[in-house]
């Protein structure tokens, strides 16, 4: 027996569809180990030497791979094609005492029975560059987190982090809304003429110039002098200009590119992109094939494309759309500094796996980003649209307008993709021809008095943009550090824009006033690029972290002996503490203020206020009985709530210990998969609910499923327990509907 090891379990069926019986596959579902949680584990004193320990959930994980490893006759090491899948192999070579020049080590681009074959011929050693890399990254981010969130919970309030790439994103978010902020809005009165033109089509023709000089309209007062030198003056055609001009296809998906297009044009929202194109990696339920891979890997800086995919999208394209749509040489696209170019960029694996092909077993945002992705690889790999192109310049008086636009003459790449929805083109086709000198008849003045807007709020598309422009962070960090953000409430969502909390800005205040360099964003740009040399070979990451460190402990130093604090002070009440009659005062915690008494930490008392300050009587709880009888006294079970939710209890308790979880007594569905029936299974991390019918069927959810459809999308719905309630939600991660009942 040959034994592959994987990170992710969801790809698990597809590769051993494609290795067959010889083979094994175990996946480790990411890291096995790491820096201990409860310590530094740096020794700064040791040339930054790191501890790593076996992750505590991950005990078992590690117990079961060293029993199969034992019984295997080859072991190869298939995690990730990157630094982090690299660091895994090397963490689980020393596990399995695979020595250091083993070629145990293979990847691929694709899960596709090609690539893994060709993988299997090729094995090397670990490149140790690759784990330094990631070595670094990670002692780099251990020693700003554990050093600095101290910090932050001393001078600002308990239960803070920071972050070396989380800290200076945040920073991008605030400093974007100080610019709103102080933001002060002008006078301004965009300025049309309608025109008539040959015939009976008409001309709208903006206001461009005044003398020759660029010039726009700023007041009321001087709309009316515009209006004043135009009235009775010819429109006269000054110069026209005719091309034919091109525009090129767009270069395939990039993680972040994909993540923007997804978002904006989908409607999409970043956690949705991301399980749904590392489900379209790791494969899809296609019937009669079982598990398939749709989507090369998803995690890309780089434009470039291999030459077997080239060749194979132009085959596709001219028997497809014709010889037209092939470009005399196959498109290349220069990937921008600051990319490693490790990988292809991300595209469908096979192009006769069409999306209309697998729309039935797709669900919704599977299919739309997998058209998306298909779209997109093929339209970059097409001729170039062309366009009659034309732009006039029209005088009257003193003052210059213009008018331009184009109307297709090629489809080309525009023929399956184009991101501008048509619009242009709208507007193209109702321009007239237009020579030099015509007489334009008048028809009407077009304006209105506007101001300008301040800068608009990142959405998770644009922050993710600017990311990358900046430099900070890479493919793999995007979507945790948007989502980290806000689930540390330094962030909030106002519909689709994110802005940052009062929380947020005194963090990046006092991150600022302190670590200058890791809040500037050059600096850290400069820092990815540092680390990401140490992929090349050549340097020391021990020597980055040494640069690094040696300011950034006096700044650690400054910052601890510093009495500046940023702590809202405690605000005195008239409430006397019922337990030991001290005072209560006002205190300002993550999720909010409370009220504490003042001899803390003798007395922990607390309560509830609300927004007015006054305190939030604690509710007495309902007691309500349901229909379930407890089958070990036979009384009726009634309905208790706690901050994780409902449940049911044996009103006889203590005498009965019985409880079951809120809604258990719905009976469980069949399987929606196979129709077999669905049984409730427990394991170390505690239960789910699986089909009867495994292993041929592995269908499985962690929430109870009901005998209900999902009306959006059509999945099977489970019942999920908050503390507000009890809801119906979609079983899939890629669909938002919930409903409470």
């Amino acid at each position: 027996m040959k034994l592959v090891v994987i990170e992710g379990v969801g790809k698990k069926p597809a590769i051993q569809k494609y290795l067959g019986k010889d083979y094994k596959v175990f996946a480790t579902m990411g890291h096995v180990r790491d820096l201990p949680v409860k310590t530094l584990a740096v020794d700064v004193e040791d040339n930054f030497k790191p501890t790593y320990s076996v992750m505590p959930d991950k005990q078992k994980v590690v117990t079961e791979l060293k029993q199969v490893a034992q019984s295997a006759d080859e072991i190869y090491l298939a995690t990730d094609p990157d630094r982090e899948g690299e660091a895994i192999s090397w963490h689980i070579a020393t596990l399995l005492g695979i020595p250091e020049d083993k070629k145990a080590r293979i990847t691929f681009n694709e899960i596709s029975k090609k690539a893994i074959e060709k993988a299997l011929q090729s094995p090397r050693e670990i490149d140790r560059n690759l784990v330094d890399a990631q070595q670094a990254r990670r002692v780099l981010d251990r020693l700003v987190g554990y050093k600095v969130s101290p910090i932050l919970c001393n001078k600002i309030q308990n239960k803070l982090s920071a972050g070396r790439v989380q800290s200076v994103t945040l920073r991008l978010v605030c400093e974007r809304e100080k610019e709103i902020l102080n933001f002060k809005p002008e006078e301004y009165w965009p300025f049309f003429s309608l025109l008539n033109g040959a015939g009976e089509s008409k001309i709208r023709a903006s206001l461009a110039t005044k003398q020759d000089k660029k010039y726009k309209i700023g007041s009321e007062a001087e709309l009316k002098e515009v209006i004043a030198g135009l009235d009775g003056n010819p429109y006269v055609v000054k110069s026209v200009k005719k091309t034919i001009s091109t525009s090129h296809a767009p270069a395939p998906f990039r993680t972040s590119t994909m993540q923007q297009d997804a978002i904006n044009n989908l409607g999409m929202n970043l956690k949705q992109v991301s399980q749904s194109a590392q489900a379209l990696y790791e494969g899809v339920d296609v019937p009669g094939e079982g598990k398939v891979a749709l989507i090369t890997y998803i995690r890309t800086d780089s434009t470039r494309v291999s030459p077997e995919a080239i060749a194979s999208a132009r085959e596709f394209i001219s028997e497809t759309y014709g010889a037209d749509y092939v470009p005399a040489k196959p498109n290349t696209y220069a990937s921008k500094g600051n990319v490693q170019d490790a990988h292809e960029a991300i595209r469908p694996i096979s192009l006769q796996r069409t999306p209309e092909s697998l729309k039935s077993a797709l669900n919704r945002n599977h299919y739309r980003l997998y058209k998306l992705i298909y779209d997109r690889f093929l339209a970059s790999q097409m001729s170039n649209a062309k366009y009659n192109s034309l732009s006039a310049e029209i005088a009257c008086g003193e003052y210059g307008f213009k008018v331009s636009g184009k109307t297709p003459l090629f489809a080309g790449y525009t023929k399956v993709y184009n991101d501008k929805d048509g619009k242009d083109e709208d507007e193209m086709k109702r321009l007239p021809d237009l020579n030099e000198g015509e007489r334009l008849g008048f028809i009407e003045y077009q304006y209105e008095q506007k101001f300008t807007k301040p800068p608009a709020r990142y959405t998770e598309a644009s922050l993710i943009k600017a990311m990358e422009e900046k430099g900070i962070g890479r493919p793999a960090t995007y979507q945790p550090t948007v989502s980290l953000l806000e689930n540390r409430t330094y962030t909030e969502k106002d519909g689709k824009n994110i802005k940052p909390t009062e929380l947020g800005f005194k963090v990046v205040d006092m991150l600022v006033r302190y670590f200058p360099d890791i809040m500037d964003v050059k600096f850290t740009a400069d820092m990815e690029t540092k680390l990401d040399t140490i992929e090349d070979g050549g340097k020391v990451w021990q020597q980055i972290i040494a640069d690094f460190y040696t300011d950034f402990a006096e700044e650690i130093k400054k910052a601890m002996g510093d009495g500046f604090k940023m702590k809202a002070p405690a605000q005195e009440t008239d409430y006397k503490c019922e337990k030991c009659g001290a005072p209560m005062v006002i205190r300002e915690g993550r999720f909010g203020k409370f009220l504490a008494c003042s001899a803390f930490p003798k007395c922990k008392n607390t309560k509830q206020i609300d927004e007015s300050g006054k305190i939030m009587e604690k509710q007495e709880t309902e007691v309500v009985e349901s229909d379930v009888i407890c089958e070990k006294c036979g009384a009726k079970m009634i309905v208790k709530t706690t901050a994780r939710g409902k449940f049911l209890a044996c009103p006889n308790y203590p005498k009965c210990r019985n409880t079951k979880e809120y809604g258990e007594e719905i009976e469980l569905p069949d399987c929606p998969i196979c129709g077999k029936p669905m049984k409730k299974i427990s394991y170390y991390r505690g239960v789910f609910f699986g089909c009867s019918g495994y292993p041929e069927c592995k269908f499985a959810v962690y929430d109870r499923p009901i005998n209900k459809k999902c009306p959006t999308c059509g999945n099977l719905l489970v019942v999920k327990n908050k503390k507000d309630g009890l809801y119906h939600k979609c079983s899939s991660n890629d669909c938002d509907y919930s409903v409470k009942v």
